[in-house]
């Protein structure tokens, strides 16, 4: 039975797809995504610039792209428990406080690598 995203080739190019319609739809509907997408575009320059090896720059680098990536998955999360309903919810707050906490350690992340690459 063939899988409703197809295979070989047509499976990529759905999948290359369906990932150009999530960032399109995280650029268009969350501002932290815009704002965070903001600082990397300020700061990877910088971080070409000061990396004195391929290491370094891809350290500096990557950093800026996992709080690109865990943003994502946070206004993922956000999402779905917001289309299961406005109400309060312990859980639906636990996962929205989690999936925030997950944004601020990325953040902290790129802080304390920018520091020990560039001046230890």
């Amino acid at each position: 039975m063939e899988k409703k995203s197809g295979a070989g080739l047509t499976r990529i190019r759905n999948a290359f797809g369906w990932s150009m319609a999530g960032l399109a739809a995280t650029l268009k509907h969350e501002k932290a995504f815009q704002q965070e997408l903001g600082l990397c575009l300020v700061l990877a320059p910088f971080g070409l610039w000061l990396g004195e090896t391929g290491v370094e720059k891809g350290l500096l680098l990557g950093t800026l792209f996992l709080v690109l990536i865990v943003e994502i998955l946070n206004s993922a999360i956000e999402a779905v428990v917001d289309r299961f309903g406005g109400e309060h919810h312990a859980l639906s707050g636990r996962a929205k406080d989690m999936g925030s906490a997950a944004v601020f350690l990325a953040l902290a992340n790129v802080g304390v690598v920018w520091i020990l690459v560039l001046f230890f």
